[in-house]
């Protein structure tokens, strides 16, 4: 499984963005996907999933109500709307999905989109 972000900028305070995560390869695999992120010195955190069955999702609670995580099967791209974004969502936002493998499961991720938010 590939992943391809894109999406991510500068805003001000206030304001939206709408993250895309384009996947392609063994999308058939995927059990769920989600969107996590990493601002400096501090580790990877998860933002929001979303099961491919059911479309069960989840929150870090410090975006409940602003962020909205979504899917559009036939185009295999998951997004992240983020409105209301505060200085403090600023980060590297990371795609992925957990694939089955085998008997396993494997984590994909890709490279990377940089959101900064300005005050």
């Amino acid at each position: 499984v590939q992943l391809v972000e894109s999406g991510g900028g500068l805003v001000q305070a206030g304001g939206s963005l709408r993250l895309s995560c384009a996947a392609s390869g063994s999308t058939g695999s995927i059990n769920a996907m989600g969107w996590y992120r990493q601002a400096p010195g501090k580790q990877r955190e998860l933002v929001a999933t979303m099961t491919t069955t059911g479309g069960n999702t989840n929150y870090a609670d410090s975006v409940k109500g602003r962020f909205a995580i979504s899917r559009d099967n036939a185009k295999n791209t998951m997004y992240l709307q983020m409105d209301s974004l505060m200085p403090a969502d600023t980060a590297v936002y990371y795609c992925n999905a957990v694939s089955r493998v085998g008997f396993g499961m494997f984590m994909n991720w890709g490279q990377g989109t940089q959101v900064t938010v300005s005050s």
